[in-house]
């Protein structure tokens, strides 16, 4: 049977997110930004949805005396993104 995807990760650009983080664990914002090729307010507003739903850590810092953005993911982040690769995978079995 087929099973509701996950809306949160079933949008493209928290896809690749997502699927950057579980790579990385984690990435600055200009890495994501330049992945992606996404604009920064279309990130920053992916990146709340995230955040809310527990999946990423964001963490502000300063490297060089210049601001850093960190986006980590989490362990609820991940367990997500693995129950909807096998929620996936399901759509391809007979």
């Amino acid at each position: 049977m087929y099973k509701d995807l996950n809306p949160i990760l079933h949008s493209q650009l928290r896809l690749a997110i997502v699927s950057l983080l579980v790579k990385n664990r984690s990435l600055e914002f200009k890495q994501i930004k330049e992945a992606t090729k996404a604009t920064a307010g279309n990130l920053s507003i992916q990146f709340k949805k995230l955040e809310q739903a527990g999946y990423i850590s964001i963490s502000k810092s300063f490297k060089n005396n210049y601001p850093l953005t960190t986006i980590a993911i989490k362990a609820e982040g991940l367990s997500a993104f693995e129950k909807y690769v096998d929620d996936l995978k399901k759509y391809l079995e007979p």
